[in-house]
C-alpha cells in the first residue's frame, strides 16, 4: 500500500522534474511513512511512498522490468497476486521480489490493458515507457485507490491525492461551483469530479494512455448484474455465501505484517471478524469506535462479538470535543466536501490503529451494496409498486419497512404512506430510486449562490451508460449507489483518506468480484427483500451471536452539528462571519449565515436531518477553501526515508531492483 505521484512535462529535463517529483511525495508522504523512491527522465517523472506490506525488504518502488524500458508506481494490493505469478512464470516471466507490485508490471506486459480485470483488489498505478514516453494509469474496478489528474500549461500531473498537487509551482486551486453544486445534491462526487477545476479522478474500471500530450481514457469494467452463478436452492446459496466470502478473506489475510478487524457493531464486520478468526490461529485484534453520545454508540453489540470470538479488542471513545477538534484535519485529509462527521471518528480510530502497531485492517464495506442492505434497496421496491397495491397492503408493507427505528407507529406510517405516494412515479429519468433521497441534497444546493440544475452531471452519467435503461429499479439503485456513494464517500472520504491519514490500509472482503457476482445470483431469489441481507445473515448464524444476527441495521453516523454547537471551536468563524463567507463568491452567503446561526443555537432534537447536512457540507467546503484556495493551515510536508533515486538520463538502468 503506497501513494504514487508524477508528472508528464516535456520542456523539463530530469533535475528539475526530481524537485517536483519529491515535493509532491512529500504532500503524501502520511500514505507510505515507511520509504519513498522516484524514477525521473527528460519529460518525466514519477515515484511512490510506500508502507511495506508485501515483501518488506524488496519492495521499494519504482520497480522495472529486467529491460529498464518499463517503470511502475503502485497503490494497493492485488489480492491473487500469488495465481497471477504462477500463471506469469510458466509463461518464461521472471521475478526478482515476492511483491505484487512487480506482479502487476509484468501482468501488465504480458497480457497489456487485458490484465485489469484479472486484478482481485484495490489499486491504482501507473506505467512509465521510458522508449516512447507513453504513460499509462489505472484504477480498480470498485473505486478503491483514489487516483487523481491535473493539467496545466501543457504538463500533465497525477496523484493519489489532490494535495500533491499544492507542491507544484503556479499550481491553482479552485473549487468549482457547478462540481460542488452536484455533490450537494447527489450526495457525493460523480466517478470523474474533484470538486476543483482542471482536476479529474480517473473514474474506476478506467485506465489511460497518456502521449505526446493526448490523453485517451478507456472502459474495462462495467457493472454487470446478469453475470452470475446458477444457484438453485436456498440451501445452496447459504453454502455459497460461505464458501466464497471465506475465500475472500483468506485472500485479503495475505500479509507479511499482522491484519486487523474494525468491528463496527453490524452483522458485516462480526462476519469478517468471524471468519479471520476460523482462517487463522492467531489473536486477532480488533477495533471500534464508541461515543459518548448514546444515540450513535453501539459499543455493546460490539464488546459482544469482541468477547464472543475472543479478540484482542481495542476502543477509542469518541466525544463531541474530539469530533471538532480533529475536523480539520480530517477535512483536509478527506479533500472533499462531506455530508456528516462520520469519517472524523474514523479520523481518529486510524490514528489508533497505527499506534498499536497495525497496518492493515479488515472492514465490511461494500456489504449493503452487495446484499441489498439499505432501505433505499426496500423503499425503491415498494415505491416501484405502490400503485398495484390496496391500501392495506401499503400499511402491511410500511409497518415492516423500518424495525430499527424507535417510535415508529401509525402515524409515522400515515405520514410515510403520503411521501411514497408523491414518489411512486419517475421524475428524474433513470434517478427513480434516489429521487427521495435527493429532496435533503435540493436543500443543501440551496448554499449555492447560482441557480443552474444541480442533478445535470448525474443525468447525463446514467443516459450515457449502455444498459443501464434494461435495469430493475433495484439494480438501477445499486448500479448508482456503486458509482457515486460507495467510491465518492464511503470507500474514499471514510475509507482510504483517513485510514491511509495514518499509514493504515483496509481492505475490504465484501468488494470481491466473486462476492459481488454470487449476490447478484442471489439477492431477491428467495425472499422478498424486506428483511435486509437474510441470506447473509443466517448463512452465518451461529458463527455470529443470534443477537448481532438479528439486529436489524443500525446506520454508522457520528453527532454532527450537535458536536460542533456544544464545543464551538475557533474556526466556526469560517461560516459565522460575514467577511470569511465573502471569500466564497459562489456560496449564497445570507443562506450559509441563516443556516449556521440556527443549527449552533438549537438544540439537536430541533435540527433536521437536512440542515444537518446542509451544515456539514457548509463546514467543509469553507474548510477546503481555507486549506486549498487560500493555502492556510496546511500539515508541513514529511517525504520518508529516500530508499530508490533512479535518473534516466544516467544511462539505462537494467536491474528492476537497480539505482
Amino acid at each position: 500500500m503506497c501513494g504514487i505521484a508524477g508528472l508528464c512535462a516535456p520542456a523539463i529535463g530530469a533535475p528539475a522534474l526530481t524537485q517536483d517529483v519529491t515535493r509532491m511525495l512529500a504532500r503524501i508522504g502520511h500514505r507510505g511513512p515507511d520509504g519513498a523512491g522516484y524514477v525521473a527522465d527528460n519529460g518525466f517523472a514519477m515515484g511512490a511512498v510506500r508502507l511495506a506490506i508485501i515483501d518488506p525488504t524488496a519492495g521499494a518502488q519504482p520497480i522495472s522490468d529486467e529491460t529498464g524500458r518499463y517503470w511502475i508506481c503502485y497503490n494497493g494490493e492485488i489480492y491473487n497476486y500469488r495465481e497471477l505469478r504462477a500463471e506469469l512464470v510458466a509463461q518464461g516471466r521472471r521475478f526478482r521480489t515476492r511483491c505484487d507490485t512487480e506482479v502487476v508490471l509484468q501482468a501488465w506486459l504480458a497480457w497489456g490493458p487485458a490484465c485489469l480485470a484479472r486484478f482481485n483488489g484495490g489499486f491504482a498505478f501507473a506505467i512509465y515507457d521510458s522508449e516512447t514516453g507513453a504513460v499509462f494509469l489505472a484504477r480498480d474496478r470498485f473505486g478503491k485507490r483514489p487516483l487523481f489528474i491535473a493539467r496545466q500549461n501543457g504538463a500533465l500531473y497525477f496523484a493519489s491525492e489532490m494535495k500533491a498537487f499544492l507542491a507544484i509551482d503556479g499550481f491553482r486551486f479552485e473549487q468549482d461551483p457547478a462540481q460542488v453544486a452536484a455533490i450537494l445534491a447527489q450526495w457525493t462526487p460523480l466517478p470523474h469530479q474533484s470538486g476543483f477545476r482542471d482536476i479529474d479522478a480517473l473514474p474506476m474500471g478506467c485506465w489511460m494512455k497518456w502521449q505526446a500530450g493526448i490523453a485517451t481514457v478507456h472502459t474495462y469494467d462495467n457493472l454487470r448484474f446478469d453475470h452470475g452463478p446458477a444457484v438453485t436452492t436456498e440451501a445452496e446459496a447459504l453454502e455459497r455465501i460461505r464458501d466464497t466470502l471465506t475465500d475472500s478473506v483468506r485472500l485479503r489475510l495475505r500479509s507479511d505484517v499482522e491484519v486487523g478487524v474494525y468491528l463496527s457493531g453490524g452483522v458485516d464486520s462480526a462476519i469478517i471478524a468471524a471468519l479471520v478468526r476460523d482462517i487463522t490461529d492467531k489473536r486477532l485484534a480488533t477495533f471500534s469506535v464508541e461515543f459518548e453520545d448514546a444515540e450513535f454508540d453501539e459499543s455493546a453489540d460490539q464488546r459482544s462479538v469482541a468477547a464472543h470470538l475472543g479478540t484482542d479488542h481495542h476502543a477509542l471513545r469518541i466525544s463531541h470535543a474530539d469530533i471538532a477538534d480533529a475536523t480539520p484535519d480530517a477535512v483536509f485529509h478527506a479533500e472533499m466536501p462531506a455530508f456528516r462527521s462520520a469519517f472524523v471518528p474514523m479520523y481518529l480510530l486510524s490514528r489508533r490503529t497505527r499506534d498499536e502497531g497495525i497496518k492493515v485492517i479488515l472492514s465490511g464495506e461494500g456489504a449493503d451494496e452487495a446484499f441489498l442492505g439499505y432501505d433505499l434497496f426496500k423503499e425503491t421496491m415498494l415505491r416501484e409498486h405502490w400503485h398495484s397495491l390496496s391500501d392495506a397492503m401499503r400499511r402491511d408493507r410500511l409497518a415492516r419497512l423500518y424495525p430499527h427505528l424507535s417510535h415508529y407507529g401509525a402515524e409515522d406510517i400515515a405520514a410515510v404512506a403520503g411521501l411514497y405516494s408523491q414518489f411512486s412515479t419517475e421524475r428524474m429519468p433513470g434517478l427513480f430510486s434516489h429521487e427521495m433521497r435527493f429532496q435533503n441534497g435540493r436543500f443543501s444546493a440551496r448554499l449555492m449562490a447560482g441557480k443552474d440544475d444541480p442533478f445535470a452531471s448525474i443525468a447525463a452519467l446514467v443516459a450515457d451508460e449502455d444498459g443501464f435503461a434494461g435495469l430493475s429499479a433495484v439494480q438501477k439503485a445499486q448500479w448508482l449507489e456503486y458509482k457515486t456513494l460507495l467510491p465518492g464517500y464511503l470507500l474514499s472520504t471514510q475509507g482510504d483518506r483517513m485510514s491511509l491519514a495514518h499509514g493504515v490500509e483496509n481492505r475490504c472482503p465484501f468488494l470481491d468480484p466473486a462476492v459481488f457476482a454470487l449476490a447478484n445470483a442471489t439477492n431477491l431469489k428467495f425472499d422478498d427483500g424486506y428483511t435486509e441481507k437474510r441470506l447473509l445473515r443466517e448463512a452465518f448464524r451461529g458463527k455470529v451471536p443470534d443477537s448481532i444476527i438479528d439486529k436489524r441495521k443500525f446506520p454508522y453516523r457520528a453527532p454532527d452539528a450537535a458536536a460542533f454547537a456544544a464545543h464551538r471551536p475557533d474556526y466556526l468563524d469560517l461560516i459565522l462571519s460575514d467577511d470569511e463567507l465573502a471569500k466564497i463568491p459562489f456560496l449564497d452567503a445570507r443562506f450559509a449565515r441563516r443556516l449556521a446561526n440556527k443549527v449552533l443555537s438549537r438544540p439537536a432534537g430541533e435540527v433536521s436531518t437536512k440542515e444537518n447536512q446542509t451544515f456539514m457540507y457548509l463546514l467543509s467546503i469553507t474548510l477546503l477553501h481555507r486549506s486549498f484556495v487560500r493555502r492556510e493551515g496546511q500539515p508541513t510536508p514529511c517525504l520518508p526515508p529516500l530508499e530508490r533515486a533512479i535518473d534516466l538520463t544516467k544511462g539505462r538502468v537494467t536491474s528492476p531492483m537497480g539505482v
